[in-house]
């Protein structure tokens, strides 16, 4: 049976499946994928009618099993290691004056690599940087570039309705959101008040948007 499976910081999306064992929601499970052994969450099974929602392009493979104490205590070793890793990263751009701001470090859950989270305006050379990380951690390394919406998703943060942001919890990649849906809702366009943590337009606004176009559609007809 195939099921969708969030898995790691960015919270990916992936179809896996298992010949002989039955999971439900929320079932926390090992996965493999093409960035090794990966710490998953079920969500629902991959019904016909759920894969045709479903971008293009995401990871389909293997749950391997269902996560054991012994598994749960390594995934916690390994946060605690993202978080050293992230400050001694950060000293040591500061050291070879890379200009980039750093966001999260990953471990993988196996050890095949470390995953540098940072954003930059424009491309970044870190040929230099990578070789000062491989040396320093002595495992393959990979730097990922993301956007301010992206930025954030990676961080535990909490938004104005006191509830964990979208962007953390349930929402696989952000909405399109235009200052169009503020003017169409009537909301103050004081940048400080429609823009979420990242600087963007909240994605909140994008929720009621086609409730107010046919609202729209409706007065005006």
């Amino acid at each position: 049976m195939k099921y969708i499976v969030h898995y790691g910081a960015m919270q990916l999306l992936g179809v896996f499946s298992h010949a002989d064992q039955a999971f439900h929601y929320g079932s926390r499970v090992i996965v493999k994928t093409p960035r090794g052994h990966e710490v998953g969450t079920v969500r629902c099974e991959a019904t016909p009618e759920i894969m045709a929602k479903l971008r293009k392009g995401f990871v389909e493979d293997r749950i391997l099993r269902t996560m054991t104490e012994a598994d749960e205590t390594e995934y916690q070793r390994l946060l605690q290691k993202d978080w050293e890793s992230l400050a001694r990263c950060k000293n040591i751009i500061q050291e070879i004056d890379v200009v980039l701001e750093l966001v999260r470090v990953e471990h993988i859950f196996n050890g095949e690599r470390i995953v540098f989270y940072f954003t930059a305006v424009g491309r970044v050379d870190f040929r230099d940087l990578v070789k000062v990380l491989t040396a320093e951690f002595q495992t393959r390394i990979e730097m990922r570039q993301i956007s301010p919406r992206e930025g954030v998703k990676l961080l535990p943060c909490l938004g104005d309705c006191g509830r964990e942001l979208c962007c953390c919890g349930f929402l696989h990649e952000p909405p399109t959101v235009t200052i169009k849906m503020a003017k169409l809702q009537r909301v103050t366009l004081d940048p400080s008040k429609i823009s979420g943590h990242c600087g963007r337009l909240k994605c909140c606004l994008r929720y009621e948007h086609d409730c107010y176009v046919q609202k729209q559609s409706d007065n005006s007809g």
